[in-house]
């Protein structure tokens, strides 16, 4: 079988990657569960899990590849690292943040960042974003700066009002 991606992340879970894997396709256009593989009785006394039990669920967001593996509780998701979700407006901002923070933390949304249900960290953001930040020593850049900090979900028209400010 021929490399569709030769780089992919893998999602440590507890047990909860097919939930997991089922919520994030729901969420996302042209996305799917491409396999289920399961624990076999052999390694037992590694795993513990039971044979049969969801070992890992490989699927696609949006053709981007992506393992859940359910790894038991020994690690955990923090903030260091993230998926970022670039969006072409509001509406798309709105819809995603919408559906990630859906059971999610909401103590841990700053500057377009969230915790989803399960504890991953994503960044929502308009694909400006980088244009308007790219020169750090620009008004410009400070003014949506200074704007995204006092946001939790990133408002693309507040963004541009700040950048059009005049000098």
């Amino acid at each position: 079988m021929p490399l569709k991606q030769r780089i992919a992340t893998c999602l440590w879970f507890d047990s909860q990657a097919e939930q997991a894997a089922a919520y994030y396709i729901s969420i996302f256009k042209n996305s799917r569960i491409v396999n289920v593989s399961r624990y076999t009785e052999a390694g037992r006394e590694i795993h513990q899990r039971p044979a049969g039990s969801v070992m890992t669920v490989t699927f696609e967001l949006d053709g981007q590849s992506f393992t859940a593996l359910n790894g038991g509780p020994v690690f955990k998701f923090n903030e260091a690292i993230s998926l970022q979700v670039y969006c072409e407006n509001q509406k798309e901002i709105d819809y995603y943040w919408n559906a990630l923070t859906k059971g999610g933390d909401p103590n841990a949304q700053q500057c377009g960042w969230l915790k989803d249900q399960f504890g991953l960290s994503w960044q929502v953001v308009p694909g400006l974003l980088d244009d308007v930040l790219k020169d750090h020593k620009s008004d410009t850049a400070q003014r949506a700066m200074e704007a995204m900090l006092r946001m939790k979900k990133i408002d693309i028209a507040e963004l541009e009002r700040a950048v059009a400010v005049s000098k």
